[in-house]
């Protein structure tokens, strides 16, 4: 039995019958699992679009590169979703034919577009490119592309492990893994700053390792800070075996829920849509000495609603000038700054970024195993 206290997005009770009627439907639903990984990147038609991967390693103004070859190649992005982490970069792309705007189903074609994508791409960082089935979820399949051992390591804030809290609040990302020898568990901890999709991306991972969850809490803290507590098996029965396992399994969950933070300016772009649009956005941030840590892109009715996390190569902030220079580019009207955590102390804008994301995605199991203990009402528990 599993047990979710929810709200919506602003905090509120969930009281619109047809969201409620659609989480249950979908939920009861038999084809609602989403395909195992796939170690391959390439390009695979659906009914409205065409979908590409892209993994590699980063580097400043390869997204703008990429949008370049696939408006030359007669390709509009419908919507896109683009991840960094340390030096790796995961991408999910949906193209139509920029001239019928259906799938691109022709075979010879989408060769010659994957063949040029990885061209591109080989010649900056280790990719391979090929056809393979992809999850329809973007965030769901670009966690597995991110799932690599170049993705992950010591996170983006700096610190391993067990690091200690931030004087201001709740700590960045802290994991703890601890062997519960008898009963054959191993229980696992997190501690970080709340925020919207922080759940999904901690199973995600935990399930692309091949582990199982068999009781566990999760809650929001006071502060704006999520406590998460699970007790795991991997999937053939053993709790992990070694240090180098549990090393693994930390540096993964870290990697996972900091890959999503991407620090930065956020930058909206709101406009009518047009053939070469996200070309033209992005080569004005290249030209202007940005680099994308992260970037949400949709088109619904003929309106771009694009988000990028912005920074300098080095990760530093975008200066004043460097954002006039933009806004003059790329119109004021259709240009929006979201956040700016630099605008401010380092304190005040974190905080003002965690008081607009708290509790929109805190459930609260019971509080079963909210502070560690051995298990002293472990028999009453039947899952």
């Amino acid at each position: 039995m599993d047990v979710f206290n929810v709200t919506d997005r602003d905090g509120n009770k969930v009281l619109d019958a047809s969201t409620i009627s659609y989480i249950q439907k979908t939920l009861e639903a038999d084809d609602w699992c989403y395909p195992e990984a796939r170690n391959t990147v390439g390009i695979v038609p659906s009914e409205d679009y065409t979908s590409i991967e892209l993994t590699g390693t980063d580097r400043p103004g390869l997204l703008s590169e990429v949008c370049a070859v696939l408006a030359a190649m007669g390709c509009a992005v419908q919507s896109a979703e683009l991840w960094t982490h340390n030096t790796l970069v995961a991408a999910v792309v949906h193209v139509t034919d920029a001239d019928t705007g259906g799938a691109i189903e022709d075979a010879a074609r989408i060769a010659d577009i994957s063949a040029r994508l990885g061209n591109l791409l080989r010649g900056q960082s280790d990719v391979r490119a090929g056809a393979g089935s992809l999850a329809l979820h973007k965030e769901r399949r670009l966690h597995q592309m991110m799932f690599d051992d170049r993705g992950v390591g010591v996170g983006a804030g700096g610190h391993a492990a067990g690091a200690p809290a931030n004087s201001d609040g709740p700590p960045r990302t802290e994991v703890s893994v601890t062997p519960c020898a008898e009963r054959g568990y191993t229980a696992v901890v997190v501690r970080c700053w709340d925020r919207p999709k922080l759940l999904f991306d901690t199973m995600c991972t935990i399930t692309d390792m091949e582990y199982v969850v068999h009781h566990g809490t999760v809650s929001a803290e006071p502060g704006g800070g999520a406590y998460q507590e699970y007790y795991i098996r991997h999937v053939d029965g053993h709790a992990v075996r070694c240090d180098d396992e549990r090393q693994r399994l930390v540096r993964c969950l870290e990697a996972a829920i900091e890959r999503r933070t991407a620090e930065g300016l956020e930058l909206e772009v709101r406009t009518g849509d047009r053939a070469g649009l996200l070309s033209d956005i992005t080569r004005i941030f290249r030209e202007n000495g940005l680099t994308i840590r992260r970037a949400e892109i949709s088109s619904l009715g003929g309106e771009a609603v694009d988000t990028f996390y912005l920074s300098d190569p080095q990760g530093l902030p975008v200066e004043a000038k460097t954002i006039e220079a933009i806004r003059a580019q790329i119109g004021e009207a259709t240009l929006r700054v979201k956040n700016n955590p630099f605008a401010a102390g380092d304190g005040a804008a974190r905080k003002d970024a965690d008081v607009a994301g708290a509790g929109t995605t805190a459930f609260i199991f019971g509080n079963l195993f909210k502070f560690y203990r051995p298990f002293q009402s472990f028999s009453l528990i039947k899952l």
